[in-house]
């Protein structure tokens, strides 16, 4: 019986019941391996759309850098008050062409031109070369002559009429004048448009991007512009028939 529990004991000792684990192996590619198995990939980083920035005017960026960057951040700001500035211009040249030694400027009237622009004519310019563009996208002569020949059927009259009536409105004409100033100036100003228009378009929708077509444009109008305030700073028509022709209140 000792004997037996003297084989147990040293049983325990040479045969234990209980085995520790085994450590894995410390080589090197033990740890490579533990090392793919148990590290996860890195997380992609999200692209961030880019931020459009003000491009600010110092010395190392030029006046038409300054000015692009401000067209690309604020499209429509800038062409509205690009426009009105050209306008603005426009009808103090054509004033000073017009008036009379003893008369003086009427800033009033170069205000209601500037306020037509930045309000109407300029946002409507920036979309319509932007709906012109994407309906005839391509730049050859056939598309450029149909941009051409749709600017000058459907935009020029529509907006020569908003010109005129917005304009008369302001002077205080009632809408019988309004109709009267239409029937006799709109017509001269579409035929007018004909013979100075189609190449200053043939030029803008051929050679110009069309994030800088209404800058273009624009500069075109300066001499448009002269024309068209002088025309609508004319009399009042006869709105009654009559044959009689009012001055046009204009302050």
């Amino acid at each position: 019986m000792a004997t037996a529990r003297a084989f147990h004991a040293g049983g325990r000792l040479l045969f234990p019941l209980r085995l520790k684990p085994r450590r894995p192996s410390s080589s090197p590619w033990s740890h490579f391996r533990t090392h793919l198995i148990s590290s996860k990939p890195p997380p992609i980083p999200r692209a961030r759309p880019p931020s459009r920035k003000i491009v600010a005017f110092g010395p190392g960026v030029g006046v038409v850098g300054w000015y692009l960057g401000l067209l690309d951040a604020r499209p429509v700001l800038t062409k509205s008050v690009t426009a009105a500035a050209i306008f603005t211009a426009a009808d103090l040249s054509s004033q000073m062409l017009t008036l009379d030694p003893e008369d003086s400027l009427d800033f009033l009237r170069t205000a209601r031109m500037a306020t037509y622009v930045f309000l109407i004519s300029g946002p409507t310019l920036h979309l319509w070369f932007n709906f012109i563009s994407k309906l005839f996208p391509k730049k050859d002569v056939v598309n450029t002559l149909k941009k051409m020949a749709l600017g000058q059927a459907v935009y020029g009259p529509i907006m020569k009429s908003v010109f005129f009536s917005y304009n008369a409105g302001l002077q205080g004409e009632t809408l019988p004048e309004i109709i009267a100033r239409l029937k006799r100036d709109l017509v001269p100003a579409i035929t007018s448009g004909l013979l100075y228009w189609p190449t200053c378009d043939l030029i803008t929708f051929k050679f110009v991007p069309v994030h800088l077509q209404p800058l273009v444009s624009n500069s075109f109008s300066f001499l448009w512009t002269i024309y068209i305030t002088y025309m609508a700073s004319l009399k009042k028509a006869d709105a009654c028939g009559c044959g009689h022709e009012y001055v046009a209140v204009v302050k």
